[in-house]
């Protein structure tokens, strides 16, 4: 598997990472930054095979867990649903979900949107930070 484009031109993005998504990936880099120019990749240092990570870690950790099946796919709507619940920008959203508008967040996910008060991505960190114990500053 290779790296691969996006299904069409509107869903090209940046995506803003989290503080604590990156100091995450930024610790697992460290444990396999020697191997390859990829965070997640195998002993030999080449991309990890997602249907593999799927049928040997994904759903054994969701049967282990008590979860019904799901499809890994499905934690998007997962981080949609955080991201609107925390109270960040639906136009935000969209972008990070590589949405061309809102229609689709207000379709699916408008029982999440609190109030029309948002901000940028800090609402997010601060709801993951308070949730890991590490409070608020």
């Amino acid at each position: 598997m290779g790296r691969e484009y996006t299904k069409n031109d509107g869903s090209q993005r940046e995506v803003h990472m989290s503080e604590p998504v990156y100091q995450a990936l930024k610790e697992q880099q460290r444990a396999t930054g020697h191997l390859s120019e990829y965070v997640f990749c195998t002993g030999a240092g080449t991309p990890i095979d997602p249907l593999n990570v799927n049928k040997r870690v994904w759903k054994p950790t969701l049967k282990l867990l008590g979860m019904k099946d799901r499809r890994f796919y499905q934690t998007r709507h997962t981080a949609a649903t955080l991201w609107l619940a925390s109270g960040e920008s639906p136009e935000w959203i969209a972008r990070q979900m590589g949405h061309a508008s809102t229609e689709m967040l207000f379709k699916v996910y408008s029982r999440y949107v609190p109030n029309l008060t948002r901000q940028d991505g800090s609402a997010f960190e601060r709801l993951l930070l308070q949730r890991m114990g590490g409070g608020v500053e």
